[in-house]
C-alpha cells in the first residue's frame, strides 16, 4: 500500500511539475499583435514586433485610444517611405510644416540589428542626432518603407556611411556591418539600408504592400507633402 501511494503521489509531483512547465512555456512568450490600418488609398495589414516591447505597447495604446484615426501621411518619398503620426495632420485648415509635433512622450531606442529596413519594415521617426544622439523615438510618428533593392556594391558602400557616421559615438572595434539574411533581403526584395543602426524598427506590412508602393506614388507638393490627403480611416487592434 505505501509502495502504491509513493507511486501515487511522485506521479502527481511530476504532473504538477510538468504542467508548470506548459504553463511557463506557453505564458512566457506574447502572442503577436496584429493591426489593420485601413488608409484611403486601401486596407494595410501590420505585425508588431515582441523585440521591441516599448514601441509594441505604445503603438498598441495610441490604436487603441483611436489616435491614428484621421491621422494624414504628411510626407512621402517614392522609392523611399511613407510617414504619418503628426497629430497636426487631422486639422484640415492646418497650414504650417508637419511632423514637427507628436502625441505623447519620446521612446527609448530599441535598435536591433535583426531588425533591419526591409520593404515594408515599420519603423519609428525621430529627431536627428545633433538634438537626439541617443536616438530616442517619437511618440507617435512613424514610417513604413517602400525603398529599392541594392546590389551587394551599393550595400558595402553604405555599410561605410553608417560607420563614419557613428565613428564619433563607437570604437572601430563595434563597427556595424549587414547580416548575411540582411543582405539577401535587400538584394532580392529591396529596403532602406542606410537607415539600418539609427531608427527602431518594430514591426512590418504582412499584407498590403502594394497600398505603401500607391501611397508613395501620389504626386506631392513642398516638403514632399501630398497633393491630396491620404488619410489613415481607421486603425484597430486584430489579433
Amino acid at each position: 500500500m505505501f509502495r502504491a501511494f509513493r507511486n501515487i503521489f511522485f506521479g502527481f509531483i511530476a504532473f504538477l511539475f510538468f504542467s508548470c512547465s506548459v504553463f511557463k512555456t506557453k505564458n512566457s512568450v506574447p502572442s503577436e499583435t496584429r493591426i489593420e490600418m485601413v488608409t484611403s488609398e486601401g486596407t494595410v495589414s501590420l505585425k508588431l514586433y515582441n523585440e521591441t516591447p516599448l514601441h509594441r505597447d505604445n503603438f498598441k495604446k495610441l490604436v487603441e485610444n483611436k489616435f491614428y484615426d484621421g491621422i494624414k501621411f504628411h510626407r512621402v518619398i517614392n522609392g523611399f517611405m511613407a510617414q504619418a503620426g503628426d497629430p497636426n495632420s487631422k486639422k484640415d485648415d492646418f497650414k504650417g510644416q508637419l511632423g514637427q509635433n507628436s502625441e505623447g512622450e519620446t521612446i527609448p531606442a530599441e535598435i536591433n540589428s535583426k531588425l533591419f529596413h526591409k520593404k515594408g519594415a515599420l519603423a519609428a521617426a525621430r529627431m536627428g542626432d545633433n538634438v537626439n544622439p541617443e536616438k530616442k523615438s517619437s511618440g507617435s510618428q512613424f514610417y513604413i518603407v517602400q525603398g529599392r533593392k541594392l546590389s551587394l556594391q551599393q550595400l558595402a558602400q553604405m555599410e561605410n556611411r553608417i560607420n563614419q557616421k557613428e565613428k564619433n559615438y563607437q570604437p572601430a572595434e563595434n563597427n556595424f556591418h549587414f547580416s548575411d539574411s540582411a543582405k539577401k533581403v535587400y538584394q532580392e526584395i529591396g529596403g532602406t539600408p542606410f537607415l539600418d543602426n539609427g531608427y527602431t524598427v518594430f514591426g512590418e506590412v504582412t499584407q498590403g504592400i502594394e497600398i505603401i508602393d500607391k501611397i508613395c506614388s501620389v504626386k506631392t507638393a513642398r516638403g514632399d507633402r501630398p497633393i491630396s490627403a491620404v488619410t489613415i480611416l481607421s486603425a484597430r487592434i486584430i489579433k
